[in-house]
């Protein structure tokens, strides 16, 4: 009976392998008759289309094709596209200032760059461009928008946007050259640390690392704690990001990136060291902010280093790496996935807020009838006054009052700010 079971194993695995070896065989067949049949499809189109198309349009097409298929982000980059890339991280480029993706056949916002045409035309997150210069984007790929709307500085072009709940409306944007600022720093509220980071370009994490030491020592190191905010930045380098959660973080993981190859997996750790010392750290976020803004937000959230404010970010949790090709541009593949600490993925789901707090604008009620000890007859004066003075700064503060979110994130940092002290 053993013997007996040993050889129908052996039989087994012998017919499996014949099996195994039959379907390569024929796999490698239908790849063949595949290019073939690729290969006739270009020669009819070369001969018998309604204009004349070169070779290079048709492949490269081709390519773009295969890669646009699989996801919104894999795409093929001629050498123009890929120089415009190139100077993008860098930080320096020409153009609207407008970060999309592609959604529904149409071209979607993901954020506009601060202080660039787009954002100061009024163009927010979420809003569709259905026309580029009276052309329908029905039918484009991501690249060839985009393309459209780069153009030579100074130049304008009329875009049509379609924003949910509203009738489409046209907007004439003059192309600039972009140059983004992509940290920010201020002091809100007399004692709380505000950083803005809008990209994650190169050496941000340097910059936010200055602009918090800068602050620091403006207020003499009193401060209650700091708002990073990241709402409205549409991502940009996976190196950054880790470098700037490292910047707040002693210990753990930052993010980990998981590949179709086990060996290709990487995961990211902090090094010791938080530049603001364990002070309390409110992350504002909102539905522009994607990829490596939610990698950031993500890792502060599951270390409960930071208290997630705003609205649920963009969910793009994927990975793309660039790929050069000689003397022909590039290709942009999605390789991997990204995860948070606790082993979250983002993707097409976002980073939920721990407060959630949406835009709006308050209304100051006036008491006509209020009334204070200061007025009434002979009431003793304040010999502290000359030391309240700075108080004011907060109540006049313009930006404060027509921010909601920011204004919410500046009273949470001060009150976990008193806590922690205490």
């Amino acid at each position: 009976m053993k013997k007996i079971f040993l050889l129908g194993i052996a039989f087994v695995f012998s017919f499996s392998l014949v099996d195994v070896a039959s379907a390569k065989t024929k796999e490698e067949a239908n790849v063949y008759e595949l290019l073939n049949l690729f290969g006739d499809v270009m020669e009819k189109t070369k001969t018998s289309y309604v204009e004349e198309v070169t070779d290079k349009k048709l492949i490269e097409s081709a390519i773009n094709g295969m890669l646009s298929a699989l996801d919104p982000h894999s795409s093929y980059l001629d050498e123009k596209s890929f120089k415009y890339m190139t100077e993008q991280t860098k930080g320096k480029f020409g153009g609207l200032g407008i970060e999309v993706t592609m959604e529904g056949g149409v071209v979607k916002v993901v954020s506009p760059i601060d202080g660039n045409p787009a954002q100061k035309a009024g163009i927010k997150p979420g809003d569709y461009i259905t026309m580029i210069d009276g052309e329908q984007v029905m039918g484009m790929t991501l690249d060839e928008a985009v393309s459209k709307m780069r153009g030579k500085l100074g130049t304008k072009v009329k875009l049509q946007i379609r924003r949910p709940n509203e009738k489409p409306f046209d907007v004439t944007l003059k192309r600039d050259e972009i140059k983004i600022q992509s940290v920010k720093d201020e002091i809100k509220g007399d004692d709380v640390i505000y950083v803005r980071i809008s990209s994650f370009n190169e050496d941000v994490d340097t910059m936010v690392k200055k602009a918090v030491a800068n602050s620091q020592k403006k207020l003499k190191n009193k401060a209650k704690g700091l708002v990073l905010d990241l709402r409205n930045n549409p991502g940009g380098l996976l190196d950054q990001a880790v470098a700037v959660s490292d910047l707040f973080l002693d210990k753990g993981e930052i993010v980990s990136t998981r590949s179709r190859n086990e060996e290709d997996n990487v995961k990211y750790s902090a090094k010791e060291g938080d530049v603001l010392g364990g002070l309390p750290i409110v992350v504002l976020i909102n539905d522009g902010s994607a990829s490596a803004s939610e990698i950031v937000a993500g890792a502060l959230q599951d270390h409960k280093r930071a208290v997630i404010l705003g609205e649920k970010s963009f969910g793009k949790g994927s990975v793309q790496t660039l790929i050069p090709l000689a003397n022909y541009g590039a290709m942009r593949l999605t390789t991997a996935r990204y995860y948070t600490p606790s082993g979250r993925s983002i993707q097409a789901k976002g980073i939920e807020p721990d407060v959630l707090v949406k835009p709006a604008k308050v209304e100051v009620i006036e008491n006509e009838y209020e009334r204070s000890e200061a007025e009434l007859k002979n009431a003793l004066k304040n010999d502290t006054l000359a030391d309240n003075k700075s108080n004011q700064k907060a109540q006049n503060d313009n930006e404060l009052e027509n921010d909601y979110q920011l204004s919410r994130a500046v009273d949470l940092v001060k009150a976990l700010g008193i806590y922690t002290q205490q």
